[in-house]
């Protein structure tokens, strides 16, 4: 019997997100002073002499034992501070607030790809007959083992450098936005295209689908039967999807030079700027599990079971 969902049980799941960030952020900040590479070498070059190594090390902090800078990092978490970047000193957030709108737009321009290109690869999948069909899932299955740094350079040669009809890389207009959309968004309607497909056709062969079809029900109205009962594990599907749009944008944005947060997590790396590679981290972790969070809300938002301990 599925349990119901009451007060005290939503607490808990409070609790339990609450910790999962405290445990994502901690990893973290210990696996980044983990690596090896000194910032401050970055900064000034192996050449630099050890008395000017020692002295931004110690104006930056980073001379202060680990669990000092532990400590110092979650009191500007708490205060709402990412601290400030070691290679120019401007605030993290700053820094961040700065690339989320690309972000912001490349997340959106790639889910709508998601969406149309996955659920159409769900229902061709699902209940288009004989070819179409192999073709659906063969195709959902072709997405999800080519790699977005394989698809992404053979659409810029092939779109943008064979035809001309795209830009090859860089920012500025809406056409700039089409190829790491397309390359992002393939990615992810793969996996709700595959995910789609499978859960629709087990729909389709439950008997309250078999009872409309042998009653006489265009083909239609059993679809229509089908998605209302596989709409809940498409939601969750969707939503996880969404979490992973973050992770696919450091590598997406990188390849096509677009200047959002992945891209500036990537020269954070380059430098070792621990802070923006922190605040970066951060943003990615705390996306993926809100969005694991939204799919379960969902999930018993619209599965009655959940909410009535099984009654429904």
């Amino acid at each position: 019997m599925l349990r119901p969902m009451n007060g005290r049980a939503w607490l808990q799941r409070l609790g339990l997100l609450l910790a999962t960030l405290w445990l994502v952020s901690s990893l973290v900040f210990m696996l980044l002073h983990l690596l090896p590479g000194d910032p401050v070498v970055a900064m000034l070059g192996e050449r630099a002499s050890p008395a000017d190594l020692d002295a931004l090390r110690g104006s930056l902090g980073l001379d202060r034992p680990l669990w000092v800078q532990y400590g110092t990092y979650w009191q500007g978490l708490w205060r709402g501070d990412l601290g400030h970047s070691l290679l120019n000193q401007q605030p993290v957030a700053e820094l961040m607030l700065a690339r989320l709108p690309a972000t912001g737009a490349l997340a959106a321009a790639a889910m709508g790809v998601a969406l149309v290109v996955g659920l159409g690869l769900a229902v061709l999948g699902a209940q288009a007959p004989g070819l179409g069909r192999w073709l659906g899932r063969t195709t959902a299955l072709g997405l999800m083992a080519l790699p977005s740094f394989v698809l992404g350079p053979l659409l810029m040669l092939v779109l943008a450098v064979a035809l001309g009809w795209l830009p090859v890389s860089g920012t500025g207009s809406a056409a700039h936005l089409v190829l790491p959309a397309v390359t992002l968004g393939l990615g992810l309607a793969a996996v709700v295209g595959r995910m789609g497909s499978a859960t629709l056709a087990e729909v389709l062969d439950t008997p309250m689908v078999r009872t409309a079809a042998a009653k006489g029900a265009s083909p239609w109205r059993q679809g229509w039967h089908a998605a209302r009962n596989a709409a809940l594990p498409m939601v969750q599907v969707v939503c996880l999807q969404a979490g992973m749009v973050l992770t696919g944008a450091v590598l997406t944005e990188t390849i096509f030079g677009w200047p959002g947060l992945g891209n500036l997590l990537v020269e954070a790396l380059n430098t070792r700027d621990y802070p923006v590679i922190q605040g970066c981290l951060l943003v990615i972790s705390v996306t993926y599990v809100l969005a694991l969070a939204l799919a379960d809300a969902l999930a018993h938002l619209l599965d009655p079971r959940l909410r009535t301990g099984g009654r429904a």
